[in-house]
């Protein structure tokens, strides 16, 4: 239980990290293509939480179960508490020009 809290907290910091990057590229380098900033950092987030998630289950280690399952519970968590805004799912990032 507590690995999980504990993958959850570091899916949230990680989140938050890669949120702001993804913000800075679409506003700086990339910022004649948005979108493709918005959906790079969309699936570098997928793919640490649902990946890195699948291979911490697949060492089948108690703390790396923990772990593994807290990265995707933190992903859903974020997606549902920011309405997708965090985690990239959110179509009006790319709709509506939100950015």
């Amino acid at each position: 239980m507590a690995m999980t809290i504990a993958g959850i907290v570091a899916y949230v910091v990680i989140n938050f990290v890669l949120f702001l990057a993804t913000l800075a590229a679409a506003d700086g380098v990339a910022s004649d293509h948005k979108n493709v900033a918005l959906i790079g950092g969309s699936v570098i987030l997928a793919v640490i939480a649902f990946g890195g998630g699948t291979l911490l289950l697949l060492l089948r280690k108690p703390w790396s179960r923990g772990l593994g399952l807290g990265l995707m519970i933190g992903w859903a968590l974020m997606t549902i508490f920011t309405a997708g805004f965090c985690t990239g799912v959110n179509p009006s990032l790319y709709t509506d020009g939100a950015l």
